[in-house]
């Protein structure tokens, strides 16, 4: 059955991660058919393999070369699939680009997922990781996806609540990692859309340009011009967005943090907990702009780490484990990845 399939061995993989860091597949598949998950399934010595699903291959760090099968996600398509009195329905494939979906959604006058546009990776992905940005996660305009179950062979639709969103989380870097496969995702677009502009960062973009009452397509001209200010371009400096999570801690811990630094950057969120800005930490660590190696910390944004030309995962792995403790030393607060290491 491998015949049908365009199975590629000892595959490079520097030009499928955002890092742009050397790493080969033992096997590589481009998913252009759901179908052909099915005959991975269905073959012997494919079906032994470990899998790795791959999008865009901005959140993850290889860190060596990947002793199974790379899942290359190509699936496209785009579709409005229905209406209801509060939503317009649409539908994308896995392997659509994820900004290119925000645009075309923008173009055919859906707001919503505005504040999510010039985010790095493909829509398949984008559930898995519950990307977010600028007030917005995609929990907020997600409504159901299609999966690949590997341990059955079957299709399954997930709602919401079976996808278990979490702050950069969900239910597929749990129990159904390295079991599904996410083939579509469908968003619920509000009709009664409202800009949500409570950033400050986009809220100061806007004013700038003299934008009092922003439509989706101004929110999104703010969002781009700031990314593209804050975050290098992965074609030409290596780099997988921000590379921690913004840690969570209690009121407490955020009050005798202030006390030593009144001027620490914290967000009170609606369960109570107080979320902190990572980049504001490294950045007072003194991390900003520095190398290590090949390796580096953006001089734009410390929440960066970058690859200067050459840099191997493990260099940037390094990199991260040392400001993890530089971090974790100063304000007694531990970062989190938010890349997949492999």
């Amino acid at each position: 059955m491998t015949q049908s399939l365009p199975v590629q061995h000892h595959y490079s993989l520097r030009h499928l991660n955002t890092f742009g860091v050397a790493a080969s597949a033992q096997a590589y598949l481009p998913v252009t058919d759901p179908a052909q998950l099915e005959q991975v399934r269905q073959d012997a010595m494919l079906a032994a393999l470990p899998r790795l699903v791959l999008g865009g291959g901005s959140n993850i760090l290889l860190t060596r070369d990947f002793p199974g099968l790379v899942l290359h996600m190509g699936i496209k398509g785009i579709e409005i699939i229905g209406e209801d009195e509060t939503a317009t329905y649409v539908r994308a494939a896995a392997g659509e680009n994820w900004h290119q979906f925000v645009l075309w959604t923008l173009e055919h006058g859906l707001g919503g997922l505005e504040n999510l546009s010039l985010i790095p990776g493909s829509v398949g992905a984008a559930p898995i990781q519950n990307i977010g940005a600028y007030g917005i996660e995609i929990k907020d305009r997600f409504h159901a996806l299609t999966l690949f179950d590997f341990a059955t062979g079957e299709q399954r639709v997930l709602d919401k609540a079976a996808c278990r969103f979490a702050y950069r989380d969900s239910v597929f870097k749990h129990e159904l990692r390295d079991r599904a496969v996410v083939l579509d995702v469908t968003f619920a677009l509000p009709k009664q859309w409202q800009p949500n502009v409570r950033y400050a960062d986009v809220a100061h973009e806007l004013a700038a340009r003299l934008i009092t009452e922003p439509t989706a397509q101004d929110i999104s001209a703010a969002v781009i011009a700031i990314r593209t200010r804050k975050l290098p371009d992965p074609a030409v400096i290596g780099n997988a967005g921000s590379f921690f999570k913004n840690p969570v801690v209690t009121p407490a811990q955020r009050d005798s943090l202030l006390q030593r630094y009144p001027q620490m950057v914290n967000y009170a969120q609606p369960d109570g907990s107080v979320k902190l800005a990572a980049g504001w930490l490294i950045d007072q660590c003194g991390w900003k702009g520095r190398t290590a190696g090949a390796a580096g910390v953006y001089e734009n944004q410390a929440l960066v780490l970058i690859n200067r030309g050459g840099a191997s995962g493990a260099d940037i792995a390094q990199l991260a484990a040392a400001i993890q403790a530089d971090v974790a030393q100063r304000f007694d607060v531990q970062l989190e990845p938010e890349p997949i290491f492999l």
